[in-house]
């Protein structure tokens, strides 16, 4: 304990000794210890130290009397880590605060942070209670995920900022290829530099930094060190009076950390690479881990709500590929030719017992041009006379396309006037077959927008105008069947005076009058996308709400069907959310949410963001943060399955000044969550649409918001 000026009243001494000691306690309750020993004091700390440091901390004289209070300081050896990380989580069940989320990734969680700033850090005096310098030898303990990074672009981890003004103390930051060390020096500021450090591929690394006099030392993944010698020693006297301790940031926007953070801890005195390695798992090496991260949402076993029994006339059908559409459901194919037996999900055949494949490359197959550029594409099949693609065309002469697979291409089989068309969506009701088209525009400036339903006609084997609703830029269609009923929703993106909170409309079909009739109305903001999926006996319904008007940083929602209607289930915020897609895999119930474009509190418009896959959590019953994924202005996910394998394919369409990009197709890794295997080129791409053609091959398609040309690829198995 340092000395410190009291009164020569003896009970006054020992009621500081018991203030004191109520400090420590308080600090190592938030599982920290407080900083004790002065570096000015004690001169350097030795590693190996086991003896108790004993201070004489006042001599009092009063009345004669002579009265030496002596005060045991914990050995260096002995001192606790200083967890910078806890300091910012949620202490004892709180809710987490604005600007920390906790993300599951690799089957671990870390925090993503997205401010405000001041939230991201605490007084320095916390950590410092005793002696107001920071350790002239110490390690600090890090573990992060970083997908990506721009190229001179740097993020920080952790930084310290005196007082009021942005004075940086001492920061650790990286780069694409650099971890570097800041600090104030005795005159001027000091930068150590790590070379050739490459932390942002999208695993999780555990870095340690030691400084002990003239040397720094940096240990990746418990490998070798990398060694720099300073010019001067770490200086003795950096003074963290009146300072804040930021994680993450240094006090400000840019260089905001955009990975996910797992570890930050200072260890006063001690090289702490002794103490984490060897481990076996060295990439997630532990010396002091928040306990909000320590817990991992596990989905509970043999819930009734993941498997509703159910009893169904089984048929099995020979030969090749048939038709699968709701009247099929539930039925079997055995494909003779690869001896697989596949079941019928009313949408396409689900493999259940079949030969192993694994996609082992991607081909061009096919250059679909266009008559303009196509924002969307809609695979589907009409029964008995084949395979045909819908691609939304921005042009309204000749209008959109709908392309028939023949002789294994798609080929121009109907023109349909639209205006700028968005989306389509295929659906049937009973044993009739309708496309909706999502006309973004009116057919004359000023003139009512609308969007139109057309039907499959048997006589003319081609599409037929059968209805039309009022839309407003509308972005797409869903359709979906509650207990035998079907419904139809729209997804209203802004009206014609740029109002983006209106209505979207969930519309029912009426027997009676053979028509959609409007059932219900669902307020928006910047609407973008429906997505309807089921669990068990539950129906829900996903909106991503892209832009309200001042900001795309706003709440999608998730509803759930109840009592006849759609109710509030969850929000998510989102940043300008262009599409959900839910998936299954195994027991598991996964949404991705595509982001598109960060703009909000008057920052920067960035396109290059994390998109996200959340868990279905039974414990707690909602949709929690599995995997961030680094994206560029993503506006499509597609799920698709080869043989036992699962995939998720993204569209990336821009990153702030490209529209040539790669967009990336990743594997389902279990444990590891989803891993990039494939990189496709593509130019401003809108839509991706996973197909099987009649003969069993499976393919990818592609659609171009920039240019009149689609891509199909076909995918090689062994």
């Amino acid at each position: 304990m340092d000395t410190q000026r009291t009164s020569q009243m003896m009970g006054l001494h020992r009621l500081m000794i018991s203030l004191t000691l109520l400090l420590f306690l308080g600090d190592v309750a938030l599982g920290a210890m407080p900083w004790r020993p002065c570096t000015a004091d004690m001169g350097r700390l030795d590693k190996g130290a086991a003896a108790s440091v004993e201070m004489v901390e006042e001599e009092v004289t009063r009345g004669g009397s002579h009265v030496e209070i002596k005060d045991s300081s914990p050995a260096p050896a002995d001192l606790l880590p200083l967890d910078f990380l806890s300091r910012v989580l949620p202490q004892g069940g709180q809710a987490v605060g604005a600007g920390v989320r906790l993300v599951q990734d690799g089957g671990v969680q870390g925090v993503q942070l997205s401010g405000p700033l001041r939230g991201l850090g605490f007084p320095s005096s916390q950590i410092f209670v005793n002696c107001q310098r920071f350790p002239s030898e110490f390690s600090v303990v890090v573990t992060i995920k970083v997908d990506r990074i721009a190229p001179k672009m740097s993020e920080y981890i952790f930084s310290m900022v005196r007082g009021d003004g942005n004075q940086l103390l001492l920061g650790l930051k990286f780069s694409k290829e650099h971890l570097h060390f800041l600090y104030q020096g005795s005159e001027v500021k000091e930068r150590l530099t790590f070379r050739n450090v490459h932390l942002a591929d999208g695993h999780w690394h555990t870095l340690v930094l030691a400084l002990s006099g003239q040397h720094a030392t940096l240990t990746i993944d418990c490998g070798m060190a990398l060694e720099l010698v300073l010019k001067k020693p770490f200086p003795a006297d950096l003074n963290t009076s009146g300072s804040r301790i930021y994680v993450g940031n240094r006090k400000r926007w840019k260089g905001l950390f955009s990975g996910l953070l797992r570890q930050l801890v200072l260890l006063p005195g001690s090289d702490a690479i002794t103490r984490i390695c060897p481990s076996s798992n060295p990439r997630l090496a532990e010396l002091a881990v928040p306990a909000a991260l320590g817990q991992l949402p596990v989905p509970l076993p043999g819930n009734d709500v993941l498997s509703p029994p159910y009893e169904s006339e089984v048929r099995v059908t020979l030969g090749s590929r048939p038709f699968c559409t709701g009247t099929e459901r539930g039925q079997l194919w055995f494909d003779t030719l690869k001896r697989g037996l596949f079941l019928c999900d009313g949408a396409s055949w689900l493999p259940m017992l079949q030969e192993k494949q694994r996609l082992d490359y991607v081909d061009d197959h096919q250059d679909v041009f266009t008559s303009s550029e196509t924002y969307d594409i809609e695979v589907f099949q009409v029964p008995t006379v084949g395979l045909f693609a819908a691609m939304a065309h921005r042009s309204t002469s000749p209008g959109s396309g709908i392309y028939k697979w023949t002789d294994g291409r798609f080929q121009l089989y109907q023109n349909i006037s639209t205006c700028e068309a968005v989306a389509w969506k295929h659906f049937t009701v009973g044993k009739k077959v309708f496309l909706a088209v999502s006309n973004s525009k009116g057919p004359v400036e000023g003139w009512k927008e609308v969007s139109i339903i057309y039907k499959w006609s048997l006589k003319k084997l081609k599409f037929v105008r059968y209805q039309t609703l009022e839309t407003h830029s509308a972005r797409d269609w869903e359709a979906f069947q509650i207990n035998d009923e079907s419904f139809l929703a729209v997804a209203n993106h802004r009206r014609a005076n740029g109002d983006h909170n209106i209505n979207s409309v969930i519309y029912k079909w009426n027997p009676g009058t053979k028509a959609f009739e409007v059932n219900q109305t669902l307020l928006t903001s910047g609407a973008y996308d429906w997505e309807f999926f089921t669990i068990g006996p539950y129906h829900f319904l996903a909106v991503a709400n892209a832009f309200d008007g001042i900001s795309t940083y706003i709440d999608s929602t998730i509803y759930i069907w109840l009592q006849g209607g759609f109710k509030p289930f969850q929000t998510i915020r989102t940043l300008g959310a262009t599409d959900w897609e839910m998936f299954r895999i195994g027991d598991r119930y996964f949404l991705a949410v595509a982001n598109g474009h960060m703009l909000y509190d008057k920052r920067p418009s960035l396109y290059a963001i994390n998109s996200t896959i959340y868990e279905l959590d039974m414990a707690t019953q909602m949709f929690l943060a599995f995997q961030n994924i680094g994206t560029y202005s993503a506006v499509d996910w597609e799920f698709f399955t080869i043989g036992e394998e699962k995939f998720l394919v993204v569209a990336n369409s821009y990153d702030g000044t490209t529209y040539s990009l790669n967009s990336v197709i990743y594997r389902w890794q279990g444990y590891e969550g989803f891993i990039p295997v494939h990189r496709l080129p593509t130019i401003g791409c809108s839509d991706w649409e996973f197909f099987s053609s009649p003969e069993g091959q499976s393919y990818l398609i592609y659609s171009s918001a920039r240019q009149p040309l689609s891509k199909v690829f076909k995918l090689k198995t062994n």
